[in-house]
């Protein structure tokens, strides 16, 4: 049986299709200025992100023929494998060092950002360990507590990178699987506590963050500082109005607003098309999460444990990432240096949701048709 007459969930695919095609657009848009200055190229950085998105849906059209027991059965190596790759890219020599943080190991031409892969390993790892321990966790706080340890390993060492907004991203996710997969509520809300704390002394003991909090708080009491970034990014919302300035009419992308075409790229959109282009990606992940859920839904009914909670871990981790990335652009949160999944620049960010996405539609594809899918895995 070839990929072409497997059945697809066909909403999934349209709306992740619809934000995949958006993305370009904008990254096109946002980064011809500081392609031209930087390389000499206005669509250096499309041209990019379009074969970035190429490979992305080659993989994606591979790991979709691969059975979701392949993944459980490997699920705690590849997050062994994900801490040694973390471990590497601390080490001077080998790991890639921008900006005053290490997050990246040189592949030729590309750059891996380790964290990508740890948020996808971390949510099979989880899943894995829920299926194995289905209804055993109401009883026992130990068995909530024991699949955290090498996410803890993870999430520190994701922090001397640092990289405190993939770690709010991972955590965050595990939690909401973990209490979805059975956890007492006293247990969850123990544990979330916990992670706020964590949290707040990793703002506190760190003055770069705490300014990054305060600029936060008042970004126009230091506008060309501390508080340069958002307030370029409130800025470019102003412009924007209702149907924004045109697509390429952009004036905080030249060179007013750092990070255009990356982090702040969604400041960008709703610049060029307004309020109601925001407001149509804010739709689009509403959409993405609905059905990703949906599809954990339906597994989970169908008594497929591991492929519920993948599902629902995919749905969350690119969800609340999305979320958290618009919301530093409007100001809502403090400044992160989180991507906006399958939208703002970036090889591994773009390939690894992909890739998550191929999964999220293997799931749907053994619920609805499992003789089916279980019939066309070579080993």
């Amino acid at each position: 049986m070839t990929n072409s007459s497997l059945h697809f969930d066909r909403h999934m695919v349209l709306i992740v299709t619809a934000i995949l095609v958006l993305g370009l657009v904008m990254v096109g848009s946002a980064s011809i200025n500081i392609a031209a200055e930087t390389v000499g190229s206005p669509f250096f950085y499309f041209i990019r992100q379009l074969i970035f998105a190429a490979i992305g849906v080659m993989i994606a059209w591979g790991v979709i023929s691969i059975r979701l027991s392949f993944w459980q059965r490997h699920s705690a190596l590849l997050l062994m494998m994900g801490i040694i790759l973390l471990v590497l890219v601390l080490i001077p020599g080998i790991g890639r060092e921008v900006n005053g943080s290490r997050r990246w190991l040189p592949l030729g031409p590309v750059n891996i950002q380790v964290a990508e892969l740890i948020k996808l390993f971390s949510i099979i790892y989880i899943a894995d360990y829920l299926q194995r321990h289905h209804g055993q966790l109401k009883g026992s706080f130990f068995k909530v507590l024991a699949p955290l340890f090498l996410i803890a390993v993870a999430a520190g060492l994701l922090i001397v990178q640092p990289d405190l907004g993939s770690v709010v991203v991972i955590l965050s996710t595990v939690l909401a699987m973990l209490f979805l997969g059975g956890a007492r509520l006293d247990v969850f809300a123990a544990l979330t506590a916990l992670l706020g704390l964590i949290f707040t002394l990793a703002v506190y003991l760190a003055p770069y963050r705490m300014a990054r909090m305060q600029s936060f708080m008042d970004p126009w009491a230091d506008p060309y500082n501390t508080g340069f970034q958002l307030t370029q990014a409130l800025i470019a919302f102003g412009r924007g109005d209702w149907l924004g300035v045109g697509l390429g009419s952009s004036m905080q992308k030249l060179s007013y607003l750092p990070e255009a075409h990356t982090d702040f790229l969604y400041s960008i959109l709703a610049e060029e098309l307004g309020l109601i282009g925001a407001m149509s990606v804010l739709v689009l992940f509403t959409l993405f999460i609905w059905r990703a859920l949906a599809i954990g839904r339906a597994a989970e009914r169908a008594g497929q444990v591991f492929g519920s909670q993948i599902a629902y871990g995919i749905g969350i981790w690119l969800g609340l990432q999305a979320c958290v990335n618009m919301g530093v652009n409007m100001g809502v949160l403090p400044t992160k240096g989180l991507t906006l999944p399958l939208m703002s620049y970036g090889g591994s960010s773009l390939v690894i949701a992909c890739v998550a996405i191929a999964i999220l539609l293997r799931v749907d594809l053994e619920t609805r048709r499992p003789e089916k899918a279980a019939a066309r895995v070579k080993r």
